[in-house]
């Protein structure tokens, strides 16, 4: 049985006594916590024993029955007040209920009476304390579900399924702050196919619990980060203070792929989608991390990839209206012919299996045509040199008499369009390696010259730039800027007459002790002996 307890307040101690022994407390499911002289120490034990029950009369000094009523009230809500009082008055009946007291009794107190007022109070208090005890319940019920009730709404947020307007609502119930003031996503793809040559075999369900255990610690506080596992993949959706700050971040998705090939046994990728400055729009950015996994097959595992740096003309909310014509776009892009034919195929194979109407056709046919003018114009293609000049394009595919014409025509221009994209992915990259070697060349000489440098200075991340440059000029940024110092020191040295530690500074060395201990690894020989070897040679 429940016991609360009770605290008796009157300036005559009598009545204490009375009271006390009118009732057996302890059946009845009450204890005497103790009792006050009047409201004012009433008020400071009710505060220290944090009592149940007060029942108070309304003549005492320094604070009467009511006020002190009142102020309980004021203090603590679920407290139950009874009010006593030898004046059989009106006015204090009224006021009592005003203040929300209990019960109100008059002296001399019967002992029937009394116990009727207690009982109506404790039943009063022990549904008040099953409810609360509900509530509580339902709190820790909630508060335990709360992990996966936060990962529902983070998935259906990427797919989209939330309405704008109750985001925000969402969020607040499920306890999720988005600040922001950026957001991005990033899909952790791991490969299955390959595994390391001397790993033993891995369940993938394991391997996922692992890399996103991993992604967990390196992500969560340091980048303000929810990291969660959707349809076989690693999803994390990540808060940025600035659109800058993604740069950094991508560098530091490259080296937890890394740490994951070397901690978990796994080849993961990393792809990045498109900052956005709401909530609302991360299935845009969703959708451009999925694009940025495709593009692994060009870059390779293992790595971060930022769609924003590989494929910085796609548009990642075009409304494409199907996954066919999103397949051939997608094709298009990545450079490779015959998945392009095969994406083909499956499209036209599906237009014909599915006997849609004359009508249904075209609209399919010109759907497919705007999509294929609307991807070639955004990334700036020659499409006059693909379609021909001032063609109605619309009118010569609903003039060709059969599907394999159809089939036939898209190869043709499709085909046509891959090879200019390949071709300006090819100028870009080289362009953007040529950038960075002249900048090497012009400040060779200087001693912070750098990765984070020169990343700076294109405005990438260092995960792409290295990336890209190893693939173009065979050697990473390191050797290269060291070869080509090298190359000037040996110029020097055999040009000029000058010391190894001025040498050692016009090449971007501050430490000459390093700088022959480099030259020495290149060579075979300090700069001296080189310099004197030549010297006898040409004697």
């Amino acid at each position: 049985m429940n016991q609360y307890s009770v605290l008796l307040v009157d300036d005559e101690e009598d009545v204490f006594q009375v009271i006390m022994k009118k009732l057996d407390w302890e059946s009845m499911g009450f204890r005497i916590a103790g009792y006050a002289r009047n409201g004012v120490e009433a008020l400071e034990m009710a505060e220290d024993l944090q009592v149940d029950v007060v029942m108070t009369d309304i003549k005492m000094p320094y604070m009467d029955g009511l006020t002190l009523c009142k102020k309980l009230k004021e203090l603590y809500q679920s407290m139950k007040v009874i009010i006593f009082s030898g004046f059989d008055e009106f006015e204090y009946a009224k006021e009592a209920i005003k203040i929300e007291a209990e019960e109100y009794i008059l002296k001399p107190i019967n002992a029937n009476e009394l116990r009727e007022v207690f009982e109506r109070i404790k039943l009063n208090l022990d549904k008040e304390l099953d409810e609360k005890r509900n509530i509580d319940k339902l709190r820790e019920y909630y508060m335990e579900s709360l992990p996966v009730l936060q990962e529902n709404f983070y998935t259906s947020l990427i797919e989209g399924r939330i309405p704008e307007e109750k985001i925000e609502q969402y969020a607040r119930n499920y306890q999720i702050e988005l600040t922001g003031p950026c957001y991005v996503v990033t899909v952790m793809h791991i490969s299955t196919t390959k595994q390391e040559e001397d790993s033993v075999p891995i369940d993938p369900l394991l391997l996922a619990v692992s890399v996103k255990r991993l992604a967990e610690e390196q992500l969560a506080r340091s980048w303000n980060s929810k990291v969660m596992a959707y349809l076989g993949d690693i999803i994390v959706i990540t808060q940025l203070p600035d659109e800058e700050s993604i740069t950094h971040f991508t560098d530091r998705m490259d080296r937890v792929c890394k740490m994951a090939k070397r901690i978990c046994k796994a080849r993961v990728t990393a792809g990045i989608g498109h900052i956005c400055n709401q909530p609302g729009q991360l299935p845009v950015s969703y959708q451009g991390a999925k694009n940025a996994i495709s593009y692994r097959v060009l870059y390779g595992t293992i790595r971060a990839i930022n769609i924003a740096e590989t494929d910085p003309q796609e548009n990642a909310d075009i409304p494409w209206e199907g996954p066919y014509i999103s397949e051939i776009i997608k094709r298009i892009k990545m450079g490779e012919v015959a998945p392009l034919k095969e994406a083909i195929q499956k499209f036209t194979a599906q237009l014909s299996g599915s006997k849609v109407s004359l009508q249904k056709y075209r609209i399919l046919i010109m759907e497919l045509i705007t999509e294929i003018f609307r991807f070639g114009s955004n990334n700036q293609l020659n499409l006059e040199e693909i379609f021909g000049e001032n063609s109605d394009v619309y009118t010569q595919v609903m003039q060709l008499e059969s599907m394999e014409a159809v089939s036939g025509w898209l190869n043709e221009k499709c085909l046509k369009m891959q090879k200019q994209v390949l071709n300006e992915r090819q100028d870009t990259t080289k362009s953007f390696v040529t950038r960075a070697i002249e900048y090497v060349r012009e400040h060779y000489s200087d001693q912070d010259l750098s990765i984070e440098t020169i990343c700076s200075y294109l405005n990438v991340s260092a995960a792409y730039f290295s990336t890209v440059f190893k693939k173009e000029t065979g050697k990473t940024f390191i050797n290269y800027l060291t070869d080509y110092r090298m190359e000037e020191a040996l110029n020097l040295l055999l040009t000029q007459n000058e010391k190894t530690y001025i040498i050692s500074e016009k090449v971007g060395y501050s430490d000459p002790n390093y700088f022959s201990y480099v030259f020495k690894k290149q060579f075979g020989m300090s700069p001296s002996k080189y310099k004197a070897s030549k010297a006898e040679q040409t004697e």
